[in-house]
């Protein structure tokens, strides 16, 4: 299995409902370095999984889109607490959209699996894996 990752960062503001979150209830702001991993059993003619720079400009768009945003007001994280867990999904299911629709270039069913992971320190992240 072969996989590229591509990176980008991204700043918000939430708040959290449920005790379990502690302070965290109360607005406040986090930044994630957001790393998308393309995967696929087969590369191109050209030996290539998915073209980088178009990958990048996709994951770019997507992670821009939410950023300096406060989520509590995205109508897509409506009624749910957005957790680490819950963007990484969001993003996921965003780029596999794209990469549907041949935004990455990648030819019809190249790519097969993709992961986003949301770094929100340098000790502590999470991941979202779905099958495209």
């Amino acid at each position: 299995m072969f996989s590229v990752t591509v990176r980008d960062h991204l700043m918000i503001a939430h708040s959290f409902r449920g005790e379990v979150f502690g302070p965290a209830q109360r607005l406040h702001g986090a930044t994630f370095v957001t790393d998308v991993t393309f995967r696929g059993p087969e590369l191109d003619a050209d030996g290539i999984l998915v073209d980088i720079g178009r990958a990048t400009t996709v994951v770019h768009d997507v992670v821009a889109a939410l950023g300096y945003r406060n989520l509590d007001d995205e109508p897509a994280f409506a009624g749910t607490n957005s957790t680490t867990e819950v963007v990484a999904r969001f993003i996921a299911e965003q780029v596999a959209s794209r990469i549907r629709a041949g935004e990455t270039g990648a030819d019809e069913g190249r790519l097969t699996g993709l992961v986003v992971t949301l770094h929100e320190s340098h000790v502590a992240w999470a991941s979202y894996e779905c099958d495209l």
